[in-house]
């Protein structure tokens, strides 16, 4: 039996998961700001344990973790899953709606790993999965600021692996595409209202009407997630990566093609701001 720590419990990727977690035989510490929102959803099950968890708050982080450890002795797999997303240019959004969306997607996101990773390290392994999204790997117009909190969300991962890897910890950075889930509706999207007229018609202002137009209309299976993140959970030797949907895919190859062309054209003034090698300098 693994015992799941899952923040954002208790509605979309969150609650998918929990669900699937329950069903398998695992334990699951659902954590959410209203912990009522997840036993109104699953029930009084003996392997649930709903934690009120505003991922803002560093001391509710440790609490959580800690209730976790009394009730279950361990924490197998945490998911970073809470957050929300910000659409607009990136000159519309206001300083107040950038910070915030930091303190939820990247700075929360470190409070409940860093109140997580002691017990993980004392039982030397563990598996952390954050979420971050195709918008962390490519930067959409319209989502630069939100794509920045899962840039950020990438890099931590890529060096939290290598840090955590001499203590049997593992890795994995989730990048979903576009999902039927309530992501671009106003429960779980924030639009900034700061709206400048020159972006009309751009693709920064284009994609405003695209989001509206999409929500629900994603082509991604959120319940086939869930269970690709079970997979993900026992595999004894997961990705550092791993992309959902089809759409996802797509926009990986086409930005690794992108990146090699550009390379190739740029390369030789890439490659001359060395200092010249000692066989070049005595030649």
């Amino acid at each position: 039996m693994k015992v799941w720590f899952i923040t954002g419990a208790s509605r979309g990727f969150g609650a998918l998961m929990t669900k699937e977690a329950l069903a398998s035989g695992d334990a699951v510490i659902a954590t959410a700001r209203n912990p009522k929102t997840v036993t109104d959803r699953f029930g009084d099950h003996p392997n649930l344990l709903a934690v009120a968890l505003d991922v803002t708050n560093e001391t509710q982080a440790k609490e959580a973790a800690a209730a976790g450890i009394a009730r279950f002795g361990r924490i197998d797999v945490l998911a970073n899953n809470a957050g929300y997303g910000l659409l607009g240019a990136v000159e519309e959004a206001t300083a107040e709606e950038i910070e915030r969306l930091y303190a939820t997607n990247v700075f929360g996101l470190l409070k409940v790993t860093r109140a997580v990773l002691p017990y993980m390290r004392r039982q030397r392994s563990g598996h952390i999965l954050n979420f971050s999204s195709i918008g962390g790997y490519f930067g959409y117009p319209g989502w630069g600021v939100y794509g920045s909190t899962k840039f950020a969300v990438e890099g931590l991962s890529e060096s939290m692996a290598a840090e955590l890897e001499p203590f049997g910890i593992k890795v994995t950075i989730v990048e979903p595409g576009f999902f039927r889930t309530d992501f671009l509706a106003d429960t779980s999207l924030a639009i900034s209202p700061a709206s400048i007229a020159d972006y009309e018609g751009t693709p920064a202002g284009n994609m405003r009407n695209f989001a509206a137009e999409a929500n629900h209309a994603q082509p991604g299976n959120p319940a086939r997630l869930a269970a690709g993140i079970m997979t993900l959970a026992n595999s004894p030797n997961p990705p550092l990566r791993m992309p959902f949907g089809s759409d996802t895919v797509a926009v990986i190859e086409e930005q690794h093609a992108s990146v090699e062309q550009e390379l190739a054209v740029w390369r030789q003034l890439a490659l001359s701001t060395d200092f010249p090698s000692e066989a070049t300098a005595s030649a």
